[in-house]
Order: structure tokens, then C-alpha cells, then sequence
């Protein structure tokens, strides 16, 4: 007669004194900006995103600043951008005062439209950087102080605190910027016209043209504001924050979060990273302002292989929950999972230009 062998399925015993993690990934431009592009796009291989994407649960909602939604997931919605992203470099002076951000731009005319190039898009070194934020200090020293924390990001102090609204440099790099031209107070308007008329006959840009590079001819002044006990009142929701980003990690010293240098591995941020990681990965974004779809493609391929992939085998094990947050063109996105999605092996993929095409014609309605 044969036997029929019962066994009694035990699940797993909890892991003692290490509560579900819910991870929070931020990544601003991550889907490429231009569907039709078979270069960028075509034939990216990504299982690991694709598969999260199947899974997930979310659809666009207008687009949005990448740096405004950075501040609103840490419950900051008026934030002092510029004192904040200050305080991200290590300089404790944002504390005090009223800054800006005064990123050195290049403006230029086409096809009668001003077209505004942040310092990513071209080569601006240490020196050059010293010696314009030097002069200008020295000529326009009765509206406050200029500082470099590098070549690309500059901040400036105000004596007397102006409301002056502008858009996020991530806004209006490499677009045209006559729509987003700032509002409110124009006392600072009207000074940067003689800031430009300065910056057009410095020594610097005198040689950068003769060498053919772009000149320094602007700032993009946004971000202002004073950090004060106002701020202060957001509840943190993240235990750690992972990021080389100097905002999201001003954010992180302003609320008194646990802060790390980006990760190498997935297994540091589960071992130390608490119940509540953040994670803000940028790589994406200058290469999407600065259109550069090859630099995109490989910092993809290297999200892929570090993150999305990990990702995809750690929920349901060291994840309870993933939220995906990407500011992009198409609108900002918000994909959550759970760990229960782990089994609905019914959800198919499907390429990653298959999903742009998609967001491009959500946004268009």
C-alpha cells in the first residue's frame, strides 16, 4: 500500500530585532527625455528595472523641479534651497543670513529665444571660477558676498533679503528660459542686468572667447531663503540618507539624518541604513540637460547592474516596500511595490522605449 507523506509547511521564522525595510529611491531623468532615440533606448537591456516597472503600482503626475521634489520628500514645501544645498558642501555659514544660489551660466540667442547652458554643459576650472567670484566681490560688494563651493556651484549672501521666485537651475538648463524669467521682488533683476554687463568685458571671458569656450555671461539666482525654526518643524521619515547630492544632503544635516556617502552595494544600505533609506542617485539628470544620451545610456547600465537589479531580488526578502520617485520631461513618476508583487508572476515587462513612448504620450494629453 503506499504511502501519502504529509509535512507541515513552516514559514521562515522573522528575523529577530531587524524590522521590514522600505526603501525610497530617488532618481530624477530616469527614463531619456527623447523616445525616438533607437541609440539611447533602443536596444538597453534592463530585466531588473523592467521588472520593477511590471510590478509597480503609480502614474505620472505633473512635472516638477527635480529640487522641489527633493525638499517636499523630506516634508520641506517652502524651503531655502540655496542655504540648504550650502549647507550640503560643509559650510556651516548657511546658517546665517539670506542666500542664493548663483550658478554661472552661459546665455545665449537662438532663433530670437534666450537659451540658458548651466556650467555642466561647459569646461569652467577652479582658477577661473576664484577669480571671477574675487572680482565680483570687490565690484558689487554693496549687494553682498559671493562664494564658490566649485566651479559650477556659487552662492551668494544678501545684505538686505529680496523676494526674488525663480525656477531650480535643473528647470532651465539647456532650455529656453524666456517663460522663466524670476518674479517678485526685481531689485535683484535689475542688479544681475549690470552683473552680466560686468561679466561681458571681465578678462576671463575675454580669453574664453579668443580660445572659443562660452563665456561666463550670467547667474541663475534661485533658491533663496534663510534657514530658520520654521523648517525645523518637518518630521524625518527617512532613518539614513545615501546620496553625494549637496542638497539632499543639506536636507539630511538640516533634519539630523543619519548620512552616507552613496553606496557601493545594496548590502551596506540593508546592514546600516535602518527601516527607512533614501537613496538620491543623480548621474542621470546632467546627462539628460545636457542631452548627452551615451553618458546616460552607461550611468543607466550601471544603475541596472548596482541597484535595480539588487532591488528586484530583495523584495519580499531584506524589502518590505520600494518607492521609485523620478522627476523626468514626462512628469514626475511614483512607482511603489510591495513585497507581496514578488509573486504575480503574470505581470509581464517591457522595454524601457516601449515605456517612454508611453509617458510621452501621457504627457501630451
Amino acid at each position: 500500500m503506499r504511502k501519502t507523506l504529509w509535512y507541515t509547511l513552516r514559514p521562515s521564522p522573522p528575523q529577530q530585532d531587524k524590522a521590514p525595510v522600505r526603501l525610497t529611491l530617488l532618481v530624477p531623468e530616469l527614463i531619456w527625455p527623447e523616445p525616438a532615440d533607437q541609440f539611447t533606448l533602443g536596444k538597453l537591456s534592463a530585466p531588473g528595472f523592467e521588472w520593477l516597472l511590471a510590478h509597480a503600482a503609480g502614474e505620472p503626475q505633473p512635472r516638477r523641479p527635480f529640487e522641489n521634489v527633493l525638499a517636499e520628500c523630506f516634508g520641506l514645501n517652502e524651503a531655502p534651497l540655496g542655504a540648504l544645498r550650502l549647507l550640503g558642501e560643509g559650510n556651516a555659514a548657511a546658517h546665517h543670513d539670506h542666500w542664493l544660489c548663483a550658478d554661472p551660466v552661459h546665455l545665449r540667442f537662438h532663433q530670437e529665444r534666450i537659451i540658458l547652458a548651466d556650467a555642466g554643459a561647459f569646461e569652467l576650472d577652479d582658477d577661473e571660477a576664484a577669480a571671477f567670484i574675487a572680482s565680483l566681490n570687490l565690484e558689487f560688494a554693496d549687494i553682498g558676498q559671493f562664494h564658490a563651493a566649485t566651479a559650477r556651484r556659487w552662492y551668494l549672501r544678501l545684505k538686505a533679503p529680496v523676494n526674488h521666485v525663480s525656477a531650480p537651475i535643473s528647470a532651465v538648463a539647456g532650455r529656453r528660459v524666456d517663460s522663466d524669467l524670476p518674479k517678485g521682488d526685481s531689485t535683484l533683476t535689475r542688479w544681475l542686468n549690470e552683473v552680466q554687463m560686468f561679466l561681458h568685458l571681465h578678462p576671463i571671458n575675454e580669453r574664453r572667447q579668443a580660445e572659443g569656450k562660452p563665456a561666463v555671461n550670467s547667474m541663475w539666482l534661485w533658491g533663496g531663503g534663510e534657514i530658520g525654526d520654521a523648517a525645523m518643524s518637518a518630521t524625518p521619515k527617512f532613518s539614513s540618507v545615501w546620496t553625494d547630492n549637496p542638497l539632499a544632503a543639506g536636507l539630511a544635516r538640516h533634519l539630523q539624518i543619519p548620512l552616507h556617502a552613496p553606496a557601493k552595494n545594496l548590502s551596506a544600505v540593508f546592514s546600516q541604513g535602518g527601516d527607512a533609506p533614501l537613496l538620491v542617485v543623480d548621474p542621470l539628470l546632467q546627462c539628460a540637460l545636457h542631452e548627452n544620451g551615451d553618458g546616460w545610456r552607461q550611468a543607466f547600465e550601471a544603475l541596472e547592474t548596482d541597484c535595480f537589479m539588487p532591488l528586484k531580488n530583495a523584495l519580499g526578502r531584506q524589502v518590505d516596500r520600494i518607492d521609485l520617485i523620478a522627476p523626468t520631461i514626462y512628469g514626475q513618476l511614483h512607482y511603489a511595490l510591495t513585497a507581496g508583487e514578488r509573486w504575480k508572476f503574470w505581470k509581464k515587462s517591457q522595454p524601457i522605449v516601449a515605456t517612454a513612448q508611453q509617458l510621452a504620450e501621457f504627457a501630451k494629453k
